[in-house]
């Protein structure tokens, strides 16, 4: 049985809008402290991500088809920094001062509150569950270890 998806209202859009300038608020904080990247830069580059972000989810609740708003941000986002694109020089150069650790950092810290908010879903997943999770994020993180070693010796940095 196919959901029906839910319209684009403007309450919608708005909760949309303030939760991306928050999340782009303390990403710019995180890229300012931890990278030394300056705070118009950052910004900047954050709300590129966030404009492409926001065009994506607006996207999947006008077009009838149903497709994940992912795939619109991806498109848009290919679209908007391919070469010949007269954007890219732009978004490019922005997007790079925005760090991919500042960004998950945030959105592991969110999807930290939110499975905290939903307790009693966690207990049902049970015990097993906890056990396969802790295994994926020890193993993710003891590949990832093992990936950073090998570049970093294959490129005689350590």
């Amino acid at each position: 049985m196919e959901e029906e998806k839910k319209p684009l209202t403007f309450e919608l859009f708005t909760n949309w809008c303030m939760i991306l300038i928050i999340f782009s608020i303390i990403t710019t904080i995180g890229n300012i402290v931890g990278y030394n990247h300056p705070l118009n830069d950052s910004f900047i580059g954050l709300l590129i991500l966030c404009g492409i972000s926001l065009a994506g989810l607006i996207l999947e609740k006008v077009i009838p088809y149903h497709i994940p708003s992912i795939i619109y941000i991806s498109i848009l986002g290919l679209i908007l920094s391919v070469p010949w694109a007269p954007t890219s020089p732009t978004i490019i150069y922005y997007t790079s001062k925005v760090e991919l650790l500042s960004i998950t950092t945030i959105l592991l810290a969110y999807g930290g509150i939110a499975m905290g908010n939903n307790w009693g879903e966690f207990k049902r997943i049970g015990l097993r569950g906890v056990i396969v999770t802790l295994f994926v994020i020890f193993g993710t993180y003891i590949c990832s270890a093992l990936i950073a070693q090998g570049v970093l010796m294959s490129t005689n940095m350590i």
